[in-house]
């Protein structure tokens, strides 16, 4: 069941939301024939642990925020007469291509630089927000659980797979409940050492390819 969530978890969850959407639909009746349809999505954003850890992240990362403010407003204004140049010095007749490119050439390294130092003055409040992601993760099945159970559900479905259903199949609110009773609360700052599972995932994959060949290493002296 765990499968089913966790893609779904991470296409919605983006950095920049510093707000959670309410539910899309308010709980209706008695779901029927044993079906339900859950958005994780809207349930993740709207729970309690979600919405408490983003605004306690401004708070805790507020230096590295404001630093990446200040950084992002200095870049565009570097920017800025660049891309006026380029426009300008493009409009006008018989243009010198090379210098053009060269000019662009230029402004795109600059750009693409401002990014990466946005993301590693960032990277402490992107690993915050993914182990916090984690922690939510790991109570969904549960909460999605006990809500069918409670509503005598068999089969939960995503909005995605659902071409129509009537708002008696909505569980997005009943699921929301449960999450918030597992999960009041979430750690927004990640242990010493924590990597986000996709990352794990690749450090295991990587030491998994390398004990091959590390075992058929002959060792010396023998």
């Amino acid at each position: 069941m765990t499968k089913l969530f966790k893609p779904a978890l991470a296409a919605g969850l983006a950095l920049a939301a510093l707000t959670a959407p309410a539910i899309v639909a308010p709980v209706a009746a008695q779901a029927q024939q044993g079906i339900g349809v859950v958005n994780i999505q809207a349930v993740v954003a709207s729970s309690n642990a979600y919405r408490t850890a983003q605004q306690q992240r401004q708070t805790t990362y507020q230096a590295q925020i404001d630093q990446a403010n200040q950084l992002r407003t200095a870049i565009q204004q570097q920017l800025e007469p660049l891309f006026t140049q380029l426009q300008t010095a493009s409009q006008q007749p018989n243009a010198n291509q090379q210098q053009l490119q060269q000019q662009a050439a230029t402004i795109q390294q600059l750009e693409q630089s401002g990014q990466r130092e946005l993301q590693q003055i960032l990277g402490p409040v992107a690993l915050s927000q993914a182990y916090v992601e984690e922690q939510i993760q790991a109570q969904l099945p549960a909460a999605i659980e006990n809500a069918a159970r409670a509503r005598s559900v068999t089969l939960v479905l995503t909005p995605d797979t659902v071409l129509y259903a009537d708002a008696a199949y909505n569980m997005n609110q009943a699921v929301l409940d449960q999450l918030n009773t597992l999960l009041p609360s979430a750690q927004i700052v990640p242990p010493e050492g924590w990597v986000p599972p996709q990352l794990r995932e690749e450090q295991a994959a990587q030491a998994q390819a390398q004990a091959p060949a590390a075992a058929a290493t002959p060792v010396e002296g023998r």
